[in-house]
């Protein structure tokens, strides 16, 4: 699912950071992403999204605190309506309401999963190797 506010959310952050689109996809090819300035305009228009990897870096580039926040995934009263569940369904687990709502918002945008993963230095099990990889610490147990 996408998100509809990440285009004219980074549009905006790009022009009050006071960078050109031309500027930002120098930037990111002095950090070998080979993003060409047409890539970022659709970026910005909505046709297409960046990948997480790009979008941390945009995040870092334009200052970006609150990435969840900034992108409109808002703690609300009623979070689990918002992405289309019932307040009585079924969870195998007994999560707070928050907690609800951060498995449904991550599992409902898979595009967003590895940023999410980097961002709280989640490790997944790597089932072809049998061991615990983390996405910040990269060495070989």
């Amino acid at each position: 699912m996408r998100n509809p506010n990440i285009g004219t959310t980074l549009r905006t952050l790009r022009k009050n950071s006071h960078l050109s689109v031309e500027e930002v996809s120098n930037i990111l090819q002095e950090h070998n992403n080979f993003s060409a300035p047409k890539t970022i305009y659709g970026w910005e228009t909505g046709r297409t999204q960046p990948d997480a990897d790009t979008l941390m870096f945009l995040c870092d580039l334009y200052q970006v605190d609150n990435i969840l926040e900034t992108f409109g995934y808002k703690n609300e009263d009623n979070v689990l309506e918002t992405y289309g569940y019932s307040q009585e369904e079924d969870f195998a687990l007994s999560l707070s309401e928050k907690e609800k709502a951060l498995v449904l918002s991550y599992r409902q945008n898979p595009n967003m999963q590895n940023a999410v993963d980097k961002l709280l230095d989640i490790e997944k099990y790597d089932i072809t190797q049998h061991r615990n990889v983390s996405y910040l610490n990269i060495s070989r147990e």
